[in-house]
């Protein structure tokens, strides 16, 4: 059976993304993450072009690697030059890696326009730094820079540039679609061309995300040939991005039938690779990736859902368990009875049919209004267990009362005033804060303390208010969305209307009511939503 060479090119390509930017301390904790995943290569970085991935390679030669081999990156001896005294070349070599990857140019028009070179003179280039390279004993790759467009403009020379690198002594030659633009059947048509012209030598492929389809050509390639693969985790990269491993790994491996990891065990840490990754970064994960988002296995539609509760592989192309991710079924105005059935359940509420249908009618009602409940899940669950029979409120409102002032001598002050009925007694309190909201909270805190003495642990962590109409000015319905934390749990909640202060009232409501039936175990703590 083939084996696919995973080469990732993380560290180096995909920081040309714009917005990322790694310390030497990101790109070790990268470096572990790659390895135990289980890829061959791990480009580090282009040595003779900056400190910090010189300062990289200093410190990565000390890891100790169980499947990875490190690459240093950089490009051929300059025009009329010694590979010998090269200061690139030498960046190279002093990086101590294994392996180099060297890239040289392809396309007549780089050639003559950026090289401002002649053909001949490039040809040599490429041969006599890849031969004086493997003179030294280490693993040389090629990239053939633009090759997809380079060979349109001259297909002869195209093959000259590759021939020069095989001559040298290459172990890999690489096909970049460096400008992002080719169609899988010119990818395809081209592997084959080069097979065919070297059958005797690995062939990779190295492609970008400009036509949205870096992917899809990367397996034309693999389909026409190529063994090694090059790609950045989550597609990172320069303008629109690489190649996803994160995509290609399990499409090579589940679908493909083409093994390029150690084991089936490395494949299921994919998903905490790329989301591990995005962190270190300091970018949001992208929930729709394929595979490895969080909205990758997310049912939504009612008929969908409806379905997967009798046969789970009907709304689904794999287990996503293969990748490291989960099921998940979100509610909405789109439900159907099965995704409150399938919610009480992944968050060990016992729940009658007629019960649920109940909670959707309202669900559906409030969606209406403004509210959204899919990223406000404790909501959800809230209404699951209000809809039981023996239901009991924590509290009741009587009412409550905002103000907010600006005082000569004390400047801008918020004070909220809250009534309640705690099982018979009624309490009635008042709060200051440094907002209108804020005076609320913590006026229906004190309210409750007495009786719930667990909600001194709560802390509202994030408050998030949207405008849906905003044509009606300052009578547009308004959503508030807040995010609670207790320990290591946090759950969110939402509310909504034409009064900011009523509809934070709600949120904070339900956050509350879910906060103490977390601590007194009606709700299921394995499946508190928002972990």
């Amino acid at each position: 059976m083939t084996r696919v060479a995973i080469y990732d090119t993380t560290l180096r390509d995909g920081t040309q993304r714009e917005g990322i930017s790694l310390s030497v301390a990101d790109k070790l904790k990268i470096t572990r993450l790659l390895d135990d995943l289980g890829v061959a290569y791990i480009e580090g970085g282009w040595p003779g072009s900056n400190p910090k991935d010189a300062a990289y390679f200093e410190q990565a030669r000390h890891l100790s690697l169980k499947h990875a081999r490190l690459a240093a990156f950089g490009s051929t001896c300059r025009k009329n030059s010694d590979p010998a005294t090269d200061e690139n070349i030498r960046a190279l070599v002093e990086a101590q890696t294994p392996v180099v990857t060297v890239v040289g140019k392809t396309s007549m028009l780089h050639v003559v326009d950026v090289l401002q070179t002649t053909p001949d003179e490039n040809l040599r280039m490429i041969r006599a730094s890849i031969a004086w390279l493997k003179g030294l004993g280490k693993e040389v790759i090629y990239d053939a820079e633009h090759f997809f467009d380079g060979t349109k403009l001259d297909l002869e020379y195209g093959f000259d540039t590759l021939k020069a690198a095989v001559d040298g002594g290459a172990d890999v030659i690489v096909l970049c679609d460096t400008n992002g633009g080719s169609m899988p059947w010119e990818v395809e048509a081209l592997v084959r061309q080069v097979r065919q012209a070297f059958p005797h030598i690995t062939i990779g492929i190295h492609t970008h995300n400009d036509g949205e389809l870096a992917v899809a050509n990367s397996l034309a390639a693999v389909q026409a040939g190529a063994t090694h693969i090059q790609g950045t985790i989550n597609g990172y990269g320069e303008r629109c991005g690489n190649a996803n491993l994160c995509s290609i790994i399990p499409d090579l491996q589940l679908k493909m039938g083409l093994p390029c990891l150690p084991d089936a065990a490395t494949l299921r840490t994919l998903a905490h690779v790329s989301r591990s990754v995005a962190e270190i970064a300091n970018l949001a994960p992208d929930h729709h990736l394929a595979y490895v988002g969080k909205s990758a296995f997310a049912h939504k539609g009612g008929i969908h859902v409806a379905a997967i509760r009798r046969n789970v592989d009907s709304y689904q192309h794999i287990d996503p368990t293969l990748v490291g991710n989960e099921m998940r079924v979100l509610v909405s105005d789109l439900s159907g009875r099965g995704n409150l059935l399938s919610k009480a359940e992944e968050m060990g509420l016992d729940v009658s049919h007629e019960e649920a249908v109940q909670v959707l009618e309202e669900i559906k009602q409030l969606e209406s209004e403004g509210y959204v409940f899919e990223g406000a899940e404790a909501s959800v669950a809230i209404r699951m267990h209000r809809a039981r029979p023996d239901y009991t409120p924590l509290f009741t409102l009587i009412d409550f009362t905002v103000i907010v002032e600006d005082r000569r001598g004390r400047g801008h002050i918020a004070e909220a005033m809250v009534k309640v009925d705690v099982h018979g007694d009624i309490i009635h309190t008042a709060a200051e804060g440094n907002g209108p909201v804020n005076a609320l909270d913590l006026a229906l805190r004190k309210a409750l303390v007495g009786r719930y003495p667990q909600i001194t642990d709560f802390q509202l962590v994030d408050y998030k208010v949207r405008i849906l109409d905003s044509q009606n000015a300052t009578a547009a319905t308004t959503r508030v969305l807040i995010d609670t934390q207790c320990g290591t749990r946090r759950w969110s909640t939402v509310g909504a209307g034409t009064n900011i202060i009523r509809a934070s009232w709600l949120a904070l409501v339900d956050s509350v009511e879910y906060g103490v039936r977390l601590a007194e175990g009606m709700v299921d703590v394995a499946a508190a939503p928002g972990d």
